[in-house]
């Protein structure tokens, strides 16, 4: 195995999470490619990929100083996602042979070589991806809770500082009268949050003028703090939420309930 830095040549299956074969990675890649793009060349973003002995590409890693992201700290480095292909589709599952670790562990050397006082992330505390546990048993502790999600870190010097979480106040553009609603904050970071951005594009097009669709920008933390959002769908002023990026068939029957009462 070995670990290797983000390659021009390799950003397009790097934008698409290893998932080249999937038709769902290729609609939701294009906006995840421009963030890619957009952080690497403005926001210090770093980004690895695990090779196995064949040189295929089986695992991602990408992380930021965290000043330019929307979690509170200084001096750190922060964990956007850590990925480990998984699916028998395409390239196979890589998962059980350490590349997660060896990810891991070549971002926190890196970062430290960036003089970083510490390494943070996110994670679930349930035993679904990015799982808050798996980080504790690499030396992660809790810095912070919100939900479901926990910011951990690992200091690497006495003198670092935990992160925190922002508390801001989440609020809505003003909706337009006589139509449904969708709002749509999408920062373009992570595919399967794109995908549900695109699939309520898709959905709000086939309602024509019913619908106003909003697309709002959160790639900045500026626009975080601005709207206290970084990524969800709102569907008249009530956000949809569903897990697993939703269906386009999930989606329809929402906004179609909606549009009957016009």
């Amino acid at each position: 195995m070995e670990v290797v830095d983000l390659s021009q040549d390799r950003e397009p299956l790097f934008a698409v999470c290893l998932e080249d074969w999937s038709d769902d990675a290729r609609q939701a890649g294009p906006k995840r490619s421009q963030w890619v793009s957009r952080c690497r060349a403005e926001r210090g973003l770093r980004a690895k990929v695990a090779l196995d002995d064949d040189g295929n590409e089986g695992g991602m890693i990408q992380y930021s100083p965290i000043e330019h992201t929307t979690v509170l700290g200084t001096g750190l480095y922060f964990i956007h996602c850590i990925h480990v292909h998984g699916h028998s589709q395409g390239r196979g599952d890589f998962r059980g042979h350490g590349m997660g670790t060896a990810l891991l562990e070549a971002a926190e050397q890196d970062a430290r070589n960036l003089g970083a006082e510490g390494m943070a992330a996110w994670g679930l505390r349930l035993p679904f991806w990015m799982r808050a546990a798996w980080f504790r048993k690499h030396g992660y502790r809790t810095a912070d809770r919100q939900g479901l999600s926990a910011l951990v870190w690992k200091p690497f010097t006495q003198d670092a500082a935990a992160p925190r979480w922002p508390r801001v106040r989440r609020h809505l553009p003003d909706p337009v009268p006589g139509k449904v609603n969708i709002v749509s904050f999408t920062s373009g970071w992570c595919m399967a949050l794109n995908l549900t951005h695109e699939r309520a594009h898709h959905v709000a097009a086939e309602f024509g003028d019913a619908v106003a669709f909003r697309e709002i920008d959160t790639s900045s933390p500026e626009a975080f703090a601005q709207w206290g959002v970084q990524d969800a769908l709102f569907i008249d002023g009530k956000e949809f939420r569903s897990g697993p990026p939703p269906s386009l068939a999930s989606l329809h029957r929402a906004v179609a309930q909606r549009a009957a009462r016009l």
